[in-house]
């Protein structure tokens, strides 16, 4: 038995309506046009059924409280840094505007592991969105909880190095400079009050980052509109990344992809060939 085997199995249920509105907001984040139809490309539901915790019932870091009480969902673990490491999405029918939209939530596994940075928790999140009443989407999603930065340590990522990004082996390629408007707008979308997304001397003195991190999720985002690019509106039947080395605020993101029959292989990578996030989809 785990310390927090109690919170396996917990559920929580959200709704939220897919809004004219938030359709609009989120393409103008990524610089897209307006739909022609009514289905909306992937990647917008991680802009729904949100948490909604009042302000006062956040902690130092922007994130819901987390306490051992039975109304918490995540469990209260200690470890004070949090990222979005991963996830596993399969796509069934595409969210449309004006749509309601549930999601029931359930914690399925919770993993402790130790590794070079300190003691890592690991908790996997099963989200299941349905879509009028049909469902659309499942996920798995990892979280991970991390010690602190050890004093005196430094910054992470490394400065970008003199190596360059070769983009040659892929097909498709998109250089992108994430820069903090772009930052500010998916936190908004996304209700996401992580300081890490746009409180520098946080981000530095606190988490040990070099500078604002790019969220894990804008930048599969990103991957996504690039898919999109290539093959078209919703032509993903799987898609699952992970985050491998943050990207930073104001540095060069090259975001690739190519494919091998049905199977999809995508990436980001910092300017000097660092990866930052693994991907694959298929279609």
């Amino acid at each position: 038995m785990g310390e927090w085997d109690q919170w396996i199995g917990r559920s929580e249920r959200r709704a939220d309506v897919v809004a004219p509105g938030l359709v609009t907001r989120w393409l103008a984040t990524l610089d897209r046009d307006t739909l022609a139809g009514q289905a909306v490309p992937q990647g917008l539901h991680w802009c729904l059924c949100l948490p909604d915790a009042p302000t006062a019932r956040l902690g130092t870091d922007g994130h819901p409280l987390r306490d051992d009480s039975p109304d918490s969902f995540l469990p209260p673990v200690p470890l004070p840094r949090r990222m979005w490491a991963s996830s596993k999405v399969a796509f069934l029918e595409p969210l449309r505007i004006g749509a309601a939209v549930e999601r029931t939530s359930t914690i399925s596994a919770i993993t402790e592991k130790r590794g070079g940075s300190g003691l890592l928790v690991f908790v996997d999140i099963t989200h299941e969105t349905r879509c009028d009443g049909v469902v659309a989407v499942r996920e798995v999603q990892t979280v991970v909880y991390r010690d602190p930065a050890p004093a005196g340590s430094a910054l992470v990522p490394p400065i970008v190095g003199e190596g360059r990004f070769d983009p040659a082996p892929w097909i498709a390629h998109r250089m992108i400079v994430p820069a903090e408007p772009l930052l500010f707008r998916y936190s908004a979308l996304t209700f996401n009050s992580h300081r890490i997304h746009y409180d520098l001397p946080y981000a530095q003195g606190v988490e040990g980052y070099r500078g604002l991190v790019v969220h894990g999720p804008l930048t599969a985002t990103l991957l996504l509109d690039l898919a999109q690019a290539e093959l078209g509106d919703n032509a993903l039947n799987t898609f699952a990344f992970r985050g491998l080395s943050p990207a930073i605020c104001g540095e060069a993101l090259h975001l690739v992809m190519r494919t091998e029959g049905a199977e999809i292989e995508l990436a980001a990578f910092a300017a000097d060939g660092r990866q930052v996030m693994a991907a694959s989809a298929t279609a």
